[in-house]
């Protein structure tokens, strides 16, 4: 496969997606090729039959392939599901020597204490996210390398989840014939494929509501601040459908699509829709303020929680306040009269995300549906990882260059000036090798 192109793996509850995507010379993302499923085997965000789901990301894989006409090889996935969890942990470190300035080996040593605290059995930290520094007891520092000080402490917000659930993923796509290049947490990967930075800036909470599961991250002066994997989605929808009409589940599925709303004044009390009965049974009659109100009454709840959680970071203190509202994406995001729910409820502004803050322009409709947020996230994921690669690639290639050429002293001292910035690597990055290395001996 070629370098500069990347492919997203978003493992869903009803969908899976293969999302082949490269940058073009604009430095916009230009997708490729897509490739979709029925996801089978998980449930909630969390895979619970794996000969299921390895068949559903064959087949997903096979479709982009085809559509793109290239190989894949590797893939960078999300991660959700019900067993992810956030905290906030403040950690600090005392340093030897205070003459000289902070540099990246600090931050790395305050960023390892953080990953030897104490979870629960079976829990392992997926990122820890600085929030904002303080040197010796000076607040609100967003980038302390090239200070002095003695003690660097900082405010972290630390994702928590399952390690059985996350391995199981690995295990999916190594046994689909894939490598694993990248793991990314889908409330992040969704985001950067919808917000722009200005709202990053000024505070916004995305709400992606998936089948499964809603996920929702908080931004705010452009740094994370809070994550959230609530457990419900379109598919509670769905399943409150088919109980309160007493249809099958497909069924269901095609009325919330098409005739669905949530905001039941929005229909007369003599719209109905006729679905055909099962086995030469009477057709069924369903009028649409009913549908809407079965619908109604579960986006309530699941809005209700999301909010919980927006007021839990602490929306109603005045300098947390989230100017830019809320942004809905995910499929749960189609929804008619959503965002005025959302709106009523919230008293936030609200918009759809789509996902097209970063794709070329000539973007098929179909891509750019709020639907395949989680996956053009991830493909941007990837080709940010194949471009550190490609510049790590590059520092060492120079490296052994400059030993090649052993030089005079003074010539030497003239080409070491500028060094290439070592670019610290996240947490994800060690996740992913570890998970590898686990697979690999686990055989």
């Amino acid at each position: 496969m070629e370098n500069n192109i990347a492919v997203g793996l978003d493992i869903g509850t009803t969908k899976i997606v293969a999302m082949i995507g490269r940058k073009n010379e604009y430095g916009k993302v230009e997708i490729l090729g897509i490739g979709k499923s029925k996801s089978l085997g998980v449930h909630r965000g969390v895979v619970n039959n794996i000969t299921q789901t390895i068949q559903s990301i064959q087949l997903a894989v096979q479709e982009a392939e085809t559509a793109a006409a290239a190989k894949i090889e590797g893939v960078t996935v999300g991660i959700a599901g019900q067993h992810i969890r956030s905290l906030q942990h403040s950690d600090y470190i005392t340093r030897a020597n205070s003459d000289q300035v902070i540099d990246e080996e600090d931050i790395d040593r305050l960023i390892n204490q953080v990953h030897k605290l104490v979870m629960l059995p079976g829990e392992e930290i997926i990122h820890v996210l600085p929030q904002e520094y303080k040197v010796d007891g000076q607040a609100e520092i967003k980038e302390p390398v090239g200070m002095y000080g003695g003690r660097l402490e900082a405010n972290f917000h630390v994702v928590v989840g399952q390690v059985s659930s996350i391995r199981n993923v690995g295990r999916c796509i190594q046994s689909a014939g894939l490598q694993l290049e990248g793991v990314t947490l889908e409330p992040l990967a969704s985001s950067n494929a919808v917000l722009s930075q200005e709202e990053k800036e000024a505070g916004v909470a995305l709400i992606d509501i998936g089948g499964g599961t809603t996920d929702l991250a908080i931004f705010r002066d452009g740094i994370i601040r809070h994550t959230a994997v609530i457990p419900f989605g379109g598919n509670v929808i769905t399943e409150d459908i088919k109980e309160g009409c007493s249809i099958i589940e497909k069924q269901a599925e095609l009325l919330k699509i098409k005739f669905g709303s949530a905001w039941p004044g929005e229909n007369k009390d003599n719209e109905i829709v006729s679905i055909p009965g099962l086995r030469g049974r009477e057709p069924k009659e369903i009028t649409l303020k009913n549908l809407s109100k079965i619908i109604h009454a579960r986006v309530v709840e699941i809005i209700e929680q999301v909010y919980v959680e927006i007021k839990n970071y602490g929306h109603e203190e005045q300098k947390k306040k989230l100017i830019a509202g809320i942004v809905l994406t995910g499929g749960g995001a189609q929804l008619k009269h959503l965002k005025q729910l959302v709106e009523f409820i919230t008293g936030m502004d609200t918009r759809i995300g789509y996902p097209n803050e970063h794709l070329a322009g000539n973007s098929d409709d179909e891509i750019t549906s709020p639907l395949f947020a989680t996956a053009v996230g991830l493909v941007m994921d990837g080709l940010k990882r194949n471009e550190r690669k490609k510049a790590e690639t590059i520092a060492e290639e120079i490296e052994t260059i400059d030993e090649e050429n052993e030089n005079t002293e003074e010539e030497t001292e003239a080409i070491e000036q500028p060094q290439p910035v070592k670019e610290r690597r996240s947490f994800l990055d060690k996740l992913s090798e570890r998970l590898k290395d686990f697979l690999d001996n686990a055989e």
